[in-house]
């Protein structure tokens, strides 16, 4: 028992340490389980998925490790498990966060551990994301409908383009052309309704345009997201030919810094208050609100500037309330208009004035200007 104790304290000792002191896989602070085959540290959520790998998982805390299980994790640890599986990583390849959805850690977890893509030494068949060329069927939602029909889609980095045909008699031509450089992509297995749900969004001439999208492959799916985020990468490499790694990487692809219902009125504040989806898209200062959660294309848009430029958020009562059914307000100031929005619950409105105050105090870039 004492040698059990004793072992415990040696691993508590191990995930103090710098390299061990966050998920191997997420980053997630203060991993508490380890994979005894692997020698790494890990969050109880990728501990799950390590488990589903067949990886041997114990809790450092509650389970029993004897004294070879303990020498094997004092000699390997997160950081020279990194050096070996994440040797290789593509800059463009998207590393998931904890706070990110499960297909994208899954896909991670078995792209360097069961797949071993990153170890530098899988050199053929080249993998699908660094062909710059890609192409494959999706379930997409239909523009007007809940609908999802499969649709063919090609990626060409070459042509910095992806392209969607509605039929798969490509004779026909394509149903939308559209060019990388607007283009993102973000995991919305919630809003979509499936686990593998990806939403597709581009500037469509006035509109930005969202598609819906979703494979049964949680590899396709993710092969596809990171695909686009390689032809993004060498747009960007082109666009930018001075641009530094360390900057060019957060323009790749995003997600979205708050999405949710409120209620929003008219310019004069006396009109009623319908239900709206918004959307905050940080990188771009923009405020999108929609019908429904997933429309195709936006209601309206808000910029929001700095409060040099004369814009100003703050919680607000509404003068005339009228049809609205929720009580905490939140007023967008703008050189031109008060937009005044109505949130469900106080915690919603705090979340709300707090996301758009980080894009308020951001400066802006001279793009914006």
């Amino acid at each position: 028992m004492a040698n059990h104790e004793q072992n415990k304290n040696i691993l508590l000792e191990l995930i103090k340490l710098p390299d061990n002191s966050r998920c191997a896989d997420c980053g997630a602070p203060d991993p508490e389980w380890a994979s005894s085959t692997l020698g790494v540290f890990v969050c109880l959520n990728c501990s799950g998925i390590h488990r589903s790998l067949s990886s041997r998982v114990k809790s450092i805390k509650l389970d029993f490790w004897d004294d070879k299980m303990v020498e094997f994790m004092k000699s390997n640890g997160n950081a020279k498990n990194q050096a070996l599986y994440e040797k290789a990583v593509p800059p463009y390849y998207y590393q998931p966060k904890e706070s990110d959805c499960v297909v994208l850690k899954e896909q991670w977890i078995r792209a360097k551990y069961e797949r071993m893509e990153f170890t530098g030494e899988t050199k053929y068949p080249p993998l699908s994301y660094t062909t710059g060329f890609y192409e494959g069927m999706l379930w997409k939602k239909g523009k007007e409908n809940t609908q999802f029909l499969k649709r063919k889609f090609v990626l060409s980095e070459r042509e910095f383009t992806l392209t969607y045909y509605n039929k798969e008699n490509e004779s026909k031509g394509p149903k939308a052309l559209i060019s990388i450089k607007d283009i993102n992509a973000t995991f919305q297995p919630e809003k979509i309704g499936h686990p593998n749900g990806l939403q597709i969004t581009y500037q469509d001439d006035d509109h930005t345009r969202n598609l819906y999208v979703y494979h049964e492959s949680p590899q396709e799916i993710v092969t596809w997201y990171n695909a686009i985020r390689a032809a993004r990468y060498a747009y960007l490499r082109t666009a930018y030919p001075t641009g530094r790694d360390a900057e060019l990487i957060p323009k790749i692809t995003r997600n979205y810094l708050k999405e949710g219902y409120m209620e929003k009125t008219g310019p004069l504040q006396n009109e009623p208050f319908k239900k709206r989806w918004f959307v905050l898209d940080s990188q771009n200062r923009k405020l999108f609100y929609f019908k429904g959660q997933l429309d195709a294309e936006e209601l309206g848009v808000v910029f929001i500037g700095t409060e040099k430029k004369g814009y100003a958020v703050k919680e607000c009562v509404p003068k005339h309330a009228q049809g609205n059914k929720w009580k905490w307000g939140v007023m967008v100031e703008t050189p031109k208009r008060q937009f005044v929005f109505m949130c469900e619950q106080d915690r919603e409105q705090k979340e709300w004035l707090d996301a758009l105050k980080q894009v308020l105090s951001r400066p802006m870039s001279p793009l914006h200007h």
